[in-house]
Formats: C-alpha cells, structure tokens, sequence
C-alpha cells in the first residue's frame, strides 16, 4: 500500500535517485532542513512495506505573484497585488519508479494541500517552474497554462483544482 507522508530522518534520502542532480540533492541535503525551518513542506511518496524506501516526493511553499503576471483570461479576476498561491517547488520520482503513475499520484497530492491550503488561508492557485521541457509537457497535460512570457512557469487556477476533484 502507498502512502505519502511528510518527509523525516527515518526516509531513506541517499539512494534516492530521480536522474535530475539538482533534485536529488534537495532531497538529500536541503528538504528537511527546509521543512524544520517553515520554509517547505516535503512529502515522501513510499510503500507501507518499505517505509523508508522513497518512491518520489514532492515540496510545497507559498508565494505571491501580481494579476499582470498571469495570463489575461486570469488577471482581469484578481485584484493586482499580492496574490496568494501554492508552489509546487519539486517534484520527482525515482528512475527505478518512473512511467508507473506515480508522477500523477504526486500532482494529484499537490491539488489536494492546495485546495486545503485555499480553504484556511486562500490561495488563487498552484504555480509550479517545470525544471525542462519535458516537464513543462507533463504539467500542461493536467491542465497547468504558461505564464505569458514565462514558458516553464505554469499555474493551474483554483478552480482547475477544484473541478478536478469534482470529477473524481
């Protein structure tokens, strides 16, 4: 069974490996450490029978962007400063892992603290930078738009969040 829990010592952060360096050393050196200072939030995607094996993980933090750095369908809703938002700083799942679904059941987990986060805090959406263009592709397959400009930095408003769960 998968379970997804915040990141801690007893987490095997050294073997994991996501082929993307900078990655994984967040993971091992840095997601912690951020977490124990209220900078990020790391969750660890692994198997109950394995608990300390990391299959992916995925770090949140909030930020604030402008309405003019939103694309036009988008900036006229929100008043021009300010604005509150989650970022899906990373995300990855490890080479061994890769091409089983488990990148989705990590964006889906993001979707879902954001939509948290919206309902205690506000929030107008998640923002995420793809690292290349392969993962600027697989963002926009779940709905995320470019920011004008801007082509790795995608945002998926919280209504695309919220409908997405509707339809589950």
């Amino acid at each position: 069974m998968l379970k997804i829990a915040l990141i801690s010592r007893e987490h095997d952060r050294a073997a994991f490996d996501c082929g993307v360096s900078e990655l994984n050393a967040f993971l091992k050196a840095t997601a912690r450490r951020h977490g124990e200072k209220g900078l990020s939030r790391t969750f660890v995607l692994t198997e109950s029978d394995k608990p300390a094996v990391i299959i992916g993980f995925l770090s949140l933090t909030l930020c604030e962007i402008t309405a003019e750095q939103l694309p036009p369908a988008y900036a006229a809703m929100y008043p021009k400063h300010n604005l509150p938002a989650v970022r899906l700083a990373r995300l990855a799942v490890s080479l061994r892992h890769q091409g089983k679904g488990y990148g989705t059941l990590l964006v889906a987990e993001a979707v879902h603290r954001t939509i948290l986060i919206a309902d205690q805090a506000g929030s107008i959406g998640l923002f995420v930078d793809a690292k290349n263009d392969r993962a600027r592709d697989f963002y926009k397959h779940y709905g995320f738009v470019p920011l004008p400009g801007q082509n790795k930095t995608l945002f998926l408003p919280l209504k695309t969040l919220r409908d997405a769960i509707k339809a589950q």
